[in-house]
């Protein structure tokens, strides 16, 4: 595993391709491009019969610097990294930032495999990676890459909690189109949600929310923030995906999963806090319970009164004067949330 430093200055933890999968990964890239060759040669020879031999020539180097240098280069510019090879293997090459190769750093990659693997025969590129701690070869060196493994066991950490006040909304969602790589990275910024700074927490929560919105409808309720349109996105895919799960098995569905018909006959439940230093997120001037945020066991903000469990024999009035009922107690105001977030996410339409 390795740390990969974003743009937005957060680190994500990559599982880095091992040297066995690369070569590999090589030796299937570098056999389609043999063939390729031996069908160019074939080609090229019967052509020469019929032309002038300096341009057979000619059109020879061209199309062998086309499958030496263009096969690579094209197969990771229009794949984001993979070429044929890493397709089968499950790799992909990204830059050192996480994001997608660009066609610069496909072209250095490319170019120094010429030196690397057709004139050293691979020599530079085992050294490079035996030395380098990402296993980088000089191709990646040069072209700030890195080879990552994208079939490793996933964890997710603890399931997400639906939010009571997104229940009934979340169970109308159309979730067909929603991509797995879009679900994997909203679950992964709310692992880290509490390890990220406010500003980070809002920016990056309305890029994602945004980005989801495209694939999900209808658009959330206003007034809801970044990370609880998220949770109750990928609490409502996950509850789905047990139920037809339970289906096909025939067990049973998990008793805390609650259905909007079952939420719809509920009053809203008492707000709750996370910790001590956090304080919950409420839509202003909604007047109801404020949305939890993610990844921390909750606790009641007013804890219920004690009710003991035999009843109680009723006793006679005292006489003497009749008081009038004490007021009732007053609520406590919900707070704000503290940081860039006064408003809230609402995805567009």
């Amino acid at each position: 595993m390795s740390d990969v430093v974003t743009g937005e200055a957060v680190v994500v933890e990559v599982r880095v391709a091992q040297l066995p999968s690369r070569a590999a990964a090589l030796l299937i890239d570098m056999t389609v491009q043999i063939l390729m060759l031996l069908g160019i040669s074939l080609l090229v020879g019967s052509l020469g019969l019929l032309s002038d031999p300096a341009l057979t020539t000619m059109v020879y180097l061209v199309l062998t610097v086309l499958v030496i240098v263009g096969y690579p280069v094209a197969f990771e510019t229009l794949t984001r990294g993979r070429s044929l090879g890493k397709l089968a293997l499950g790799l992909r090459v990204v830059s050192d930032d996480g994001g997608p190769e660009r066609f610069r750093q496909a072209l250095f990659r490319g170019l120094a495999g010429v030196l690397e693997f057709w004139m050293l025969s691979g020599a530079p590129a085992l050294i490079s990676s035996l030395i380098s701690e990402k296993g980088k070869r000089l191709g990646d060196v040069f072209s700030g890459t890195i080879v990552i493994s994208e079939r490793a066991p996933r964890q997710y950490g603890p399931p997400l909690d639906m939010p009571p006040q997104l229940a009934s909304w979340a169970a109308t969602l159309e979730l067909s189109r929603l991509p797995e790589q879009v679900a994997a990275t909203a679950r992964q910024y709310l692992m880290r949600w509490h390890d990220l700074a406010p500003a980070v927490q809002h920016g990056m929560g309305v890029r994602i929310a945004t980005e989801m919105s495209a694939f999900v409808s209808p658009p959330a309720p206003p007034g809801v923030p970044p990370f609880a349109y998220l949770t109750a996105v990928l609490a409502e895919r996950r509850r789905r995906e047990q139920a037809r799960l339970a289906q096909r098995t025939g067990t049973p569905r998990p008793a805390q999963q609650w259905s909007a018909q079952q939420w719809s006959g509920h009053a809203s439940p008492q707000p709750y806090l996370t910790a001590p230093s956090l304080r919950p997120y409420a839509p202003p001037g909604s007047g109801g319970p404020p949305y939890a945020p993610p990844g921390a066991a909750p606790e009641p903000y007013d804890r219920p009164a004690y009710r003991p469990s035999q009843p109680r024999i009723p006793l006679p009035p005292p006489a003497g004067p009749s008081y009038p009922a004490p007021p009732p107690p007053a609520t406590r105001p919900v707070e704000q949330a503290p940081g860039p977030t006064p408003g809230g996410f609402v995805p567009p339409a």
